[in-house]
């Protein structure tokens, strides 16, 4: 496993011509199909470079883990809108291990996605080495930003295959003041099934819902003001 720290460094890896396989801490190597080439791993490119909540704007190398881009946004009562989830104890790894940058290369998105949009739809830039070894960088730290071809949309999802990601810019925003969940129990299939259709439906508007089998229960997620929650 190459474990650069720079760009030199990076450059001179992709300037080898050999086929790399990237990841950050490799929580998802397990998805899709299996990429063949020298493991190069992006962790090392990691911090909070630039975070401003008033702008609501925030730029971290690639290899921050999740937690600690989710804990500096938490002190400032902002989040990820896109609620990346934790797969990793469903793939056999601990909590807590993917980096932010794995996170925009699959495009992980929680169950907020439906409301408000996947995590391509917050990634507003990024740096990276391209193919030819080239240090590259696309979008801007403002959320508005119309000027050249938008990149981060073709990044996002891409896994790692067109560019390897040194810091990526995102669009957070403030956290609701209030959460609450409904409960609905002793539903069958069929009558949650038709619960969640009235109430994603309805102007409520729940920002999350599941349905567990083997209590035959319905939840629902409430989020927003305080009086609205209620």
């Amino acid at each position: 496993m190459l474990l650069p720290q720079t760009n030199s460094e990076l450059i001179d890896i992709v300037k080898s011509g050999e086929p790399l396989a990237l990841s950050g801490n490799g929580t998802k190597a397990s998805w899709g199909r299996v990429f063949e080439g020298k493991p190069v791993s992006l962790k090392r490119f990691s911090g909070i470079t630039d975070y401003t909540p008033a702008e609501l704007v925030m730029t971290a190398g690639a290899g921050t883990p999740l937690i600690d881009v989710e804990q500096a946004l938490a002190d400032a009562g902002q989040y990820l809108a896109f609620e990346p989830v934790d797969l990793g104890p469903v793939y056999g790894r601990s909590r807590g291990e993917q980096t932010i940058g794995g996170v925009i290369a699959t495009n992980l998105s929680g169950p907020r996605r439906p409301f408000v949009g996947a995590a391509r739809d917050f990634f507003l830039g990024f740096k990276g080495i391209n193919g030819s070894g080239e240090a590259i960088k696309a979008g801007a730290k403002v959320v508005k930003n119309v000027t050249g071809y938008d990149l981060p949309k073709l990044i996002a999802g891409s896994f790692g295959t067109l560019v390897a990601m040194t810091e990526v810019t995102l669009k957070v925003v403030p956290a609701p003041e209030a959460t609450a969940a409904l409960t609905l129990d002793n539903l069958s299939v069929a009558e949650a099934q038709r619960s969640m259709i009235l109430a994603l439906g309805s102007t409520t508007e729940p920002t999350g819902a599941v349905y567990q089998p083997s209590a035959a229960r319905l939840i629902f997620r409430l989020e927003g003001s305080a009086p609205s929650v209620a």
